[in-house]
């Protein structure tokens, strides 16, 4: 079976594209290669992929005419292509065009897709809003550019499934972390300072912040499954994340004791619609889906310092 993952060469995306064709499906990457990274992370990603049969091409879903590119057969879509993240250097224009214009775009070129069977939208725990602590039916609030827009994309994608014309879903992911995640990510940012000596800059405040860190190969899972099962997901919501929530504090101490060293904290501004807590209310993942993340934080941390090591000493 044919699948799509948009934003293949990205953190979750690659490890998804590399799961899935390990099941035996048939999987094509696509990824913008943007630049609000160092594109050179994304091209390490994308040759890991190729390594495992995977071809990453080249496009930019905010243009129409690069869907040529791609043939019309795919079975399944999955869609992680976003600009992530809070950022100031991210205009709204950024997050307008490539989590709402760009989805739509999608969704056209899914419907010129005859065998489709399941659109499958990434998005994320945002769109809640400054506390994520609840079950799907809870009507969101984002409180920040990227959660608002991913929430808008989100619902591009269910009013197609509302209207039947296209089945599909949305997987709200919390606090993901592991090898592969962003240079400008807590831990990937938290673990170069550590290895370098260099002072590592805090949010005011982010210290105290809860978070339901979930290791992205339990991520992974929840999304294969969610693919296996796709015939019970039609038009729902599910959260995916780890049950158990630390306070930013207590992962930079961890990250510590496994680096055998202390790391400098230098305090800086609070960012504008950061969450003062995440904690995956998981209980219909475990219901459709069998879910049930087992990735500790140390032993996923651990695995996150090796990949480092590896990659960038």
């Amino acid at each position: 079976m044919k699948v799509l993952v948009t934003g293949a060469a990205g953190f979750i995306g690659s490890h998804a594209a590399e799961r899935l064709q390990l099941e035996g499906y048939e999987v094509t990457g696509i990824d913008n290669f943007s630049d609000y990274y160092d594109v050179s992370l994304k091209e390490l990603n994308a040759k890991a992929l190729a390594k495992a049969g995977i071809e990453v091409k080249k496009i930019d879903l905010r243009s129409p005419e690069e869907f040529k590119a791609l043939p019309e057969d795919f079975e399944f879509i999955v869609h992680f292509a976003a600009q992530p993240g809070i950022s100031s250097a991210s205009t709204f224009e950024l997050y307008l065009t490539n989590n709402v214009i760009a989805t739509q775009n999608l969704l056209n070129f899914a419907h010129r897709n005859r065998k489709l069977r399941h659109f499958i939208n990434i998005s994320t725990s945002s769109v809640y809003g400054l506390e994520a602590t609840f079950p799907e039916t809870v009507p969101p609030r984002p409180a920040s550019w990227y959660g608002v827009t991913k929430l808008a994309g989100e619902q591009l994608v269910l009013a197609e499934s509302r209207s039947g014309k296209i089945k599909a879903s949305s997987l709200r992911l919390f606090s993901v972390y592991g090898p592969r995640e962003r240079p400008e990510k807590l831990y990937t940012r938290l673990i170069a300072c550590g290895i370098k000596g260099e002072a590592f800059p805090v949010f005011e405040g982010s210290e105290k912040h809860l978070r339901s860190f979930t290791y992205v190969g339990d991520i992974v899972e929840g999304i294969l499954q969610a693919v296996k099962k796709h015939e019970l997901l039609d038009g729902e919501i599910i959260n995916l994340g780890a049950e158990e929530e630390y306070k930013t504090g207590e992962g930079i101490h961890l990250v510590e004791e496994l680096l055998g060293k202390k790391i400098a904290l230098e305090a800086v501004p609070k960012r504008a619609g950061d969450q003062h807590r995440t904690l995956a209310n998981i209980q219909k993942a475990k219901k459709l889906l069998g879910y049930r993340p087992a990735t500790s934080l140390k032993e996923g941390l651990q695995h996150q310092i090796n990949w480092y090591k590896e990659n960038f000493l």
